[in-house]
């Protein structure tokens, strides 16, 4: 091995040429093999403060002392056998559903959105133009910031937000400016719609640098459905002051006690400004199939379209395949009985109130939610002690959840992970179960609030 480190001469002596001081190295040879330590950084330095993941951290806890893992966000059931069928019959339907097909998005597929959503939306959405389909909503989400956001510019991001909001808007040189969703003052919380922004407060965050507002509707952590009045609110702020909106809308199919999903893109003024992302994977519970896509005017989606195309240039045929014949399938359905966009959500409005009631019987006390995957849980009146002397600077909730997965296998996810630094601590009481398991899922959890509850009684 040769380990180089750059020589830098004293001052006291014959200063050497400037790239012969930035490039001269010592050497060390060691077991034959060689490496080489670069004298200028390694890294970019649009890299920096964003290396921690929660995901990362608590994933490796959860395998490691969980029996039960309620943190990550996907279902640990099937897809619905009409898009398992159609993911074997694309595979078996030729040669041309193994090779590259359109960059921008599969036919069939970017044909089947428009046609679904133009419905949704109550617009013609040109499929060739309008979409871009993506690696997830997560390729979808990059390929915007990257497209759209400048070095210098600000982007309004609402609280709790999901964590890759931040580092993305910060790779492509913006300066993330948060806002954060408050509970109402008027006692006991008890749904996530009780959680709101001030409308004083939102205004003062526009500036003349505000280039785009990122909201998520189902919210993620929190499942708070944004209300026609709110998403006019944000709609009257982006057209006063000329700014974009990138609305993550992964859980709009999964909503609860009569919340009603409605796109902001929907709204007049809204269509040549808004970027809607989705989610086959939370649309069709396959998550490991990694289809996303992004809905917008063809003046925003071209440049979105760049960023896509120098980087993954091309998503999984026959995934994209499956995804069209399941929206060719809704569409004919949509409102029916027989829709899966109709059935999932009512099976999980029924774990949705079985784990809210596992909670609730330890004294958690849970925000019930009006969409998504997740309940958030207020742990402030458990009396535990959880300060485990090796993690003793994290925050409040990060240590209670080491102390569950420790001490009860069960594995969930800290709350103050979904908000900036300067907003944290105020929201550090609170943390993240996902309620979208099997019941056999549920029913082991249930197994350890049941010994739980006996051990404090």
């Amino acid at each position: 091995m040769l380990l180089f480190k750059r020589f830098l001469p004293s001052v006291c002596m014959n200063p050497l040429p400037l790239d012969t001081r930035v490039f001269l190295m010592q050497v060390t040879c060691v077991c034959n093999n060689k490496i080489t330590i670069m004298a200028r950084s390694l890294h970019a330095n649009r890299t920096n403060g964003i290396d921690k993941n929660v995901w990362v951290e608590f994933t490796q806890l959860a395998a490691a002392y969980s029996k039960v893992n309620l943190g990550q966000g996907f279902p640990d059931f099937a897809p619905p056998k009409f898009v398992q069928e159609a993911f074997c019959h694309a595979l078996n339907e030729g040669p041309m559903m193994h090779q590259y097909t359109r960059a921008f998005g599969h036919i069939p597929l970017v044909k089947s959105l428009a046609k679904f959503f133009s419905r949704v939306i109550g617009r013609e959405i040109d499929p060739l133009e309008d979409v871009l389909v993506t690696v997830g909503a997560y390729q979808a989400l990059f390929s915007a910031f990257q497209a759209l956001i400048d070095e210098g510019d600000e982007v309004i991001v609402v609280e709790p937000f999901f964590d890759c909001y931040q580092p993305m808007v910060m790779m492509a040189g913006g300066k993330p400016v948060y806002i954060p969703l408050r509970p109402k003052d008027t006692g006991a919380v008890v749904s996530s719609g009780d959680w709101v922004l001030s409308p004083e407060e939102l205004a003062s965050k526009f500036t003349p640098r505000t280039k785009a507002i990122v909201i998520n509707t189902p919210n993620n952590p929190l499942g708070k459905v944004y209300k026609t009045e709110e998403l006019q609110m944000i709609a009257d702020l982006c057209i006063k002051h000329d700014v974009l909106c990138i609305s993550d809308e992964v859980y709009e199919w999964l909503t609860y006690d009569g919340a009603k999903h409605v796109k902001i893109a929907s709204l007049p003024g809204m269509w040549e400004r808004t970027i809607t992302v989705g989610s086959a994977g939370k649309t069709f519970s396959a998550t490991g199939w990694k289809v996303g896509w992004a809905i917008s005017s063809g003046h925003i989606i071209k440049h979105m379209k760049t960023i896509h195309q120098n980087t993954v240039y091309h998503c999984a045929t026959p995934a994209q395949e499956a995804v069209a014949r399941g929206f060719e399938r809704e569409y004919e359905v949509f409102e029916t009985p027989e829709s899966y966009l109709k059935q999932l959500p009512a099976m999980l409005h029924r774990k949705r109130d079985k784990l809210a009631s596992l909670l609730e019987s330890v004294g958690l006390k849970p925000i019930m939610p009006e969409g998504g995957y997740f309940i958030t849980a207020d742990f402030s009146s458990i009396e535990v002690d959880f300060d485990d002397p090796s993690c003793k600077d994290e925050a409040k909730d990060a240590r209670f959840v080491k102390w569950l997965i420790k001490e009860k296998g069960l594995a969930t996810i800290p709350v103050s992970a979904f908000y900036s630094p300067e907003h944290s601590k105020d929201f550090d009481k609170y943390i993240r179960f996902c309620f979208v398991k099997e019941d056999s899922t549920l029913d082991a959890a249930a197994d350890i609030f049941r010994k739980w509850r006996q051990q404090k009684s």
